[in-house]
């Protein structure tokens, strides 16, 4: 695998020069051929997220090297085909860069998205139970990884630009995958 660990950096924590600094790692990020029809630019998906209150990116962080990118947004569960959009946090915008897939870091940091929204959820005493997220049902790497790192099924979707999705969950009250 390489490495069996990732660090999610938030980029809202960041002072300016080190924002710049990973801002200027995920321009750098590529995806390969095929992938851009699933996720977006890696630079415009995290410059949203610094954009609105609602959402917060990371970077991801394995081995030194800036990885990939997710955000978690508040309020907008929704967007994945989730029943409202207050009960849970939308994780979007996720992607490993192309240079380190293959070597597990989406389950790990998938697996650490849910880690940070459940911190999150203390740290701003909101209600939500669980992550939610929407993966285009051809995504079969997107689809393993993310039931590797507990996701569960809970359905189709028919709202993403991309062709039918899945929408799946993930409770702060499941147990860690082993």
């Amino acid at each position: 695998m390489g490495t069996d660990w990732v660090w999610l950096i938030p980029l809202r924590d960041l002072d300016a020069d080190a924002r710049a600094i990973q801002l200027g790692a995920i321009a750098d990020m590529s995806l390969l051929a095929g992938q851009e029809r699933f996720v977006g630019d890696p630079l415009r998906m995290a410059l949203a997220g610094l954009a609105e209150e609602s959402r917060y990116p990371y970077v991801v962080e394995a081995g030194g090297n800036a990885a990939g990118v997710l955000t978690l947004q508040a309020g907008a569960a929704g967007l994945a085909g989730w029943p409202d959009d207050g009960s849970a946090w939308l994780l979007r915008g996720f992607l490993i860069d192309s240079r380190h897939q293959g070597k597990g870091l989406g389950t790990l940091a998938a697996t650490a998205a849910v880690e940070a929204a459940r911190r999150l959820t203390v740290r701003h005493q909101s209600r939500e139970s669980g992550v939610v997220l929407s993966v285009n049902e051809e995504n079969h790497a997107g689809l393993s990884a993310y039931r590797r790192a507990g996701f569960v099924d809970a359905g189709p979707y028919l709202g993403g630009s991309a062709g039918p999705q899945r929408t799946m969950f993930h409770s702060f009250a499941a147990a860690a995958p082993a």
